[in-house]
C-alpha cells in the first residue's frame, strides 16, 4: 500500500456534530471490516501455498512411487492414480495455466509466493491497526460530545 493512501485526509474530530461522527464512524467501520476479509483471504492464500510446498516434500519422493495414491480433480473429486514422475511437478502459476517444473523449482516458486503474502498480510495488518486506532479516537470523541450533550440540557433544565 503506498503511503498517500494510508494517511488519506485528516479531520479535526472536535469540529464534527455527533451525526457527522457516527457517519464516520461507519465508513471507518465498512472499511475495517472489508480490510478484515482481505487479511483473512491472503491468509488462507498463504497457507495454500505452505500446504503446496508439504504436498511436495512429502507427496513427491521416491518413497511413494509406483504406489497409488489419489488425484485431486476438483476440491471434492479424487481419482485414483500413480505418480509418474518424483523429479518433476506442474505448478499453477494463474488462470489456468501450468508450468512444469523440478522440485526444488516448485518449493522456491510457492516459497517466494508465501513470502511475497506474507509481507502484504503485514502491510495491511498495519492499515487495519491503524484503522481501528482511528475508531477508537472517534468513539471517544462522540462519548465526550454526548456526555457534554447532556450536561448541557441537564443544567439548562436545572436552570427553568
Amino acid at each position: 500500500m503506498s503511503k498517500p493512501a494510508e494517511q488519506g485526509q485528516q479531520i479535526d474530530l472536535g469540529s464534527l456534530s455527533v451525526q457527522q461522527l457516527a457517519q464516520v464512524k461507519k465508513q471507518l467501520d465498512e472499511e475495517t471490516q472489508s480490510l478484515t476479509n482481505s487479511y483473512a483471504q491472503l491468509r488462507a492464500a498463504q497457507q495454500k501455498f505452505r500446504d503446496c510446498i508439504a504436498s511436495i516434500t512429502a507427496g513427491v519422493a521416491n518413497s511413494v512411487a509406483d504406489k497409488p495414491l489419489l488425484v485431486p480433480l476438483t476440491s471434492s473429486l479424487y481419482v485414483p492414480g500413480t505418480l509418474a514422475s518424483t523429479e518433476t511437478v506442474l505448478v499453477d502459476v494463474g488462470t489456468g495455466f501450468y508450468v512444469e517444473k523440478t522440485t526444488e523449482q516448485a518449493k522456491k516458486f510457492y516459497e517466494a509466493k508465501a513470502e511475497e503474502l506474507g509481507k502484504n498480510v503485514k502491510d495491511l495488518e498495519s492499515i487495519v491497526q491503524g484503522k481501528n486506532q482511528n475508531l477508537r479516537l472517534i468513539e471517544e470523541v462522540m462519548r465526550q460530545k454526548v456526555l457534554a450533550s447532556n450536561q448541557a440540557s441537564g443544567s439548562a433544565s436545572a436552570s427553568s
